[in-house]
């Protein structure tokens, strides 16, 4: 132990070398674009694409015959994704708020034509299949829907603050889309775009008593679908106690947590998990973190979280700097997102640690997968769109 914490240590960046960094961030923060968001994202995207080369070669090999499989389609999903983010900066936020009814059409008919020849995987019909890569067209269709929310929300401003109906009528077209989800079925999906929906209505200013009496009927309906379908309540039962049930429905659980008890301190080094071979499913998508975990130790995990702490911190900041700006569309917008980057990251992480039942939900930025690296190119640059125009309007009204 003594002689791996030396290595880490005399591995850290010199004192001075980080601080003048740290200051150069500071100052492009202030100056031309967000450089804390921008390295947290860039960071965590590089982090994810060593965790899923690694933890991905003995099943690619076994399944392809190329250990290197899906790190090379992991390369080319960030390319796409960081291409995506940057075409999406350079459209203007009020293009999308016109447009806001187009998007929430595009969205139910990603969700109507995925019932219709989607491809089904373990009992779920939630993807297209494109060739290159499946799209799951619920990581698409819940941006659409924050879209249209952000722009009801600055119409509809005064109502939704003052009244029932206008806080209730957008909830209905949620409902909507609730029930396309769970045709599919893709639970962990609605419970996302639930939280992010509750919680820009929130941050919109609407009234606590309306808030908390849809918010506790919110939670009744996901509890009453969540014990009404018999694999879910096994879910629930297994998580509390995993251990009894560990060669059947808790087995993925408990392989988890034996990642986490090998890892330690600083982890056993990466690429020398032993849960990737073959002993954890899924150790390149949803349980990714377990497999950080047991290669980095408590401190990769912690540096890891405090890269999304960081990122989420930031977006919440862009979105409250927009809004006492008068830029509410782009305010409310930002809200939304840092809600489903928060609520994916809190449930895959509570997935993977025993704090949740589990369920297939990817990590942000880090987990395997085109449609979830798309989708979060599409959400990042809307951000850095709002905090460019923001800076835009903030220099006009100073040389003014």
């Amino acid at each position: 132990m003594r002689t791996q914490l030396a290595g880490l240590i005399r591995g850290l960046p010199d004192l001075k070398q980080l601080l003048v960094f740290c200051r150069q961030l500071h100052l492009s923060s202030t100056r031309h674009l967000d450089g804390w968001l921008m390295f947290s994202s860039l960071t965590l995207l590089l982090l994810g694409w060593l965790m899923v080369s690694s933890a991905s070669i003995s099943v690619a090999e076994a399944w392809t015959g190329d250990p290197q499989y899906f790190a090379l389609r992991q390369g080319l999903f960030i390319g796409l994704a960081l291409g995506t983010a940057l075409l999406v900066s350079q459209l203007p936020l009020a293009w999308s708020r016109f447009n806001g009814h187009w998007f929430l059409l595009l969205a139910f008919l990603l969700l109507l034509v995925v019932q219709l020849v989607g491809r089904e995987v373990n009992g779920s019909t939630r993807w297209l299949s494109l060739g290159v890569f499946n799209l799951q067209t619920s990581e698409l269709a819940k941006i659409c829907l924050l879209i249209y929310l952000a722009g009801y929300l600055v119409r509809h401003q005064q109502d939704v603050r003052a009244t029932a109906s206008g806080f209730l009528k957008p909830l209905l077209v949620v409902v909507a889309y609730g029930g396309l989800l769970i045709a599919q079925p893709d639970y962990g999906g609605l419970v996302v775009v639930m939280a992010a929906v509750m919680g820009m209505v929130f941050l919109a200013g609407v009234r606590f008593q309306h808030f908390f009496l849809v918010l506790f009927a919110a939670v009744a309906a996901l509890t009453l679908i969540a014990v009404l379908e018999p694999y879910r309540m096994q879910r629930l039962v297994s998580f509390t106690d995993p251990w009894a049930r560990q060669f059947d429905s808790g087995y993925q659980l408990t392989q988890a947590l034996i990642a986490y008890g090998r890892g330690h301190w600083v982890g056993l080094g990466l690429g020398n998990s032993v849960q990737k071979l073959f002993y954890l499913p899924e150790a390149h998508t949803d349980f990714i973190f377990s497999i950080l975990s047991e290669e980095l130790g408590l401190l990769g995990g912690l540096m890891t979280l405090g890269l999304y702490v960081l990122l989420l911190a930031r977006i919440f900041i862009i979105g409250r700097q927009c809004e006492l700006g008068g830029q509410f569309f782009s305010a409310y917008l930002c809200y939304g997102i840092a809600m489903i980057f928060a609520t994916q990251v809190l449930i895959n992480l509570g997935v993977n640690t025993g704090l949740l039942p589990t369920k297939g939900l990817t990590l942000p930025l880090i987990s395997y997968g085109g449609s979830s690296l798309l989708a979060c190119g599409l959400m990042l640059g809307l951000v850095f769109r709002a905090d460019h125009e923001r800076r835009k309007a903030e220099q006009q009204e100073e040389q003014a």
